[in-house]
């Protein structure tokens, strides 16, 4: 009877480990809508992101005047330089040149003074600034910025702060920058903590889905977090099949021995 208790409790844990395997359909990205990973084929799609109070703006003025590319830029090559780095100058140069969005919505800028720009898109900045410019000065264009913004990775071992490394950035690329999550991170439930102008919202979608690119989830936005949870087979740590065969034979080998050991033994007559 014993016996035949201890070899159900073996084939138990033998299904609940093998149905506990990680296959690629808990993995794979770019995955079509079917088996449980959702479509999003009706989801909002991107929208430019909206200045908001804090912000910090690096404003570049172009003129063919030398004059009036030190009055904005400080000089008419250290901004041309910044730019042809990739805006990547140094801290201190760029700071020099770095506008923040007051509590009023509006930055003050040299010449034409308060601008109220919060609520708007870059592109609608940069021409609003360009309208705001050329009835006082003769300019060739603006070019405008938003620097010091990054977004955050919480859990799965991936925690940290990361720097927007342009204006877009979709979730792919934020995976290359973070580094990918790691095998037992639930891929179908990822969770965005995203600030809007109606409120701290909370966003959940499953990155496997190729649907993605569709949604409202595919391009981050500036001080998103990222939350990671882990997959209910990391309990295991069965990541594939032949280790999920290992475990079942290294359990079933040290039942058996305590089998041997505790009851066998027990069961043995004396001077056996």
């Amino acid at each position: 009877m014993r016996k035949s208790y201890i070899q159900l409790l073996f084939v138990l844990l033998s299904t609940l480990l093998l149905t506990s395997c990680i296959t690629t359909h808990h993995t794979n990205y770019l995955q079509e809508p079917k088996n449980f990973i959702p479509a999003y084929k009706d989801s909002i799609a991107y929208q430019d992101y909206r200045l908001k109070v804090d912000d910090r703006l690096y404003i570049q003025v172009y003129s063919a005047d030398e004059k009036t590319n030190t009055l904005f830029n400080g000089s008419g090559n250290s901004g041309m330089q910044m730019i042809s780095g990739g805006g990547s100058g140094s801290n201190e140069s760029m700071d020099l040149y770095t506008y923040v969005v007051q509590p009023n919505g509006s930055i003050v800028f040299p010449l034409v003074g308060e601008i109220n720009i919060v609520d708007k898109t870059l592109r609608e900045t940069k021409e609003f600034i360009e309208q705001s410019i050329k009835p006082i000065l003769e300019i060739n264009s603006v070019d405008v910025r938003l620097v010091g913004k990054s977004f955050s990775v919480i859990g799965s071992g991936k925690s940290g702060r990361f720097s927007f490394p342009k204006e877009k950035v979709n979730i792919y690329q934020a995976l290359a920058i973070a580094g990918d999550f790691g095998t037992f991170t639930d891929r179908s439930k990822i969770r965005i903590l995203r600030q809007t102008k109606d409120g701290t919202q909370i966003k959940t979608f499953d990155i496997r889905s190729v649907d993605i690119i569709n949604s409202e989830f595919y391009y981050l936005q500036p001080d998103d977090i990222i939350f990671l949870q882990p997959m209910k087979e990391q309990f295991f740590g069965i990541s594939t099949f032949w280790t999920a065969v290992s475990t079942v034979i290294t359990t079933y080998s040290f039942g058996a021995g305590l089998y041997k050991i505790f009851f066998v033994k027990s069961t043995t007559p004396a001077g056996q």
